[in-house]
């Protein structure tokens, strides 16, 4: 499979902590990548790495090389395209303060887009894709901070959707919406992938097998093992402590 994302000996450090040890691995293309692993293992760090959002992160010091494709992300002049390629999705839904209509087309009209029939078309795209047309297209100009907690979620997606990125990055997206939102979002994810590479931080375990196509498995800031879901998940992985972890043993 042909790598999208690439990390190389990464090592991220805040102040004297050590966030992430020697990380070396390949996100493959239009694929779900799951990274799993106890809390403060390093998995949000991965995460910013790629969009460069750890940059906003007081005394942080980054080693080591991430390329998207051919560009070297702590090396390109333009940052801002950088992260237009790449939309995240964080574990509260961030709603702003706008109309479901305008959370979504935000984005492109910054960009220039201003066509009024264009950015309908766009808004009802992304919010298709984002499972939740059908229950807002009445209220597209209600306010988006109304809608309920598993809708906000979805509307952040649909609004990380609006610039039609690359890749799509998540960081426990269902940690604040009940079980059945859970798998709307999923089944969206699995529509996704067709169209871009989706990288998954998840607590859960259950949720990492049914969703990722290959697994990353950090612990105390290093990466202990990476390879398919199956295999990680398997009576067989290459590790003792990777065995221990999906089972429930530690975590």
């Amino acid at each position: 499979m042909e790598p999208h994302i690439v990390f190389r000996d990464v090592t991220v450090t805040y102040g004297t902590k050590m966030a992430l040890q020697n990380v070396t691995l390949e996100i493959p293309r239009n694929r779900i990548f799951g990274i799993i692993g106890p809390s403060n293992s390093g998995k949000t760090t991965l995460l910013k790495c790629i969009n460069r959002m750890i940059d906003f992160v007081p005394g942080v010091r980054v080693q080591g090389q991430v390329r998207i494709e051919n560009e070297d992300v702590f090396r390109t002049r333009n940052v801002f395209a950088l992260r237009r390629r790449i939309g995240m999705v964080f574990p509260l839904p961030v709603g702003l303060p706008l109309s479901v209509y305008d959370n979504v087309a935000y984005a492109p009209r910054m960009a220039g887009l201003t066509d009024p029939g264009e950015l309908d078309g766009l808004v009802e795209t992304c919010l298709r894709h984002a499972a939740l047309w059908d229950e807002v297209k009445d209220r597209l100009r209600q306010l988006g901070t109304k809608l309920s907690g598993g809708q906000q979620q979805r509307l952040t997606i649909a609004r990380a959707l609006s610039h039609r990125p690359e890749i799509l990055c998540l960081d426990e997206f269902s940690i604040a919406v009940d079980p059945v939102t859970t798998m709307k979002i999923e089944d969206v994810l699995l529509d996704l992938k067709q169209k871009m590479t989706i990288v998954v931080v998840t607590n859960l375990v259950q949720q990492a097998r049914r969703l990722a196509d290959q697994i990353a498995f950090l612990n105390s800031s290093r990466l202990v093992e990476v390879g398919p879901s199956d295999v990680i998940f398997s009576e067989h992985p290459a590790s003792q402590v990777t065995f221990d972890y999906v089972r429930g043993h530690f975590g």
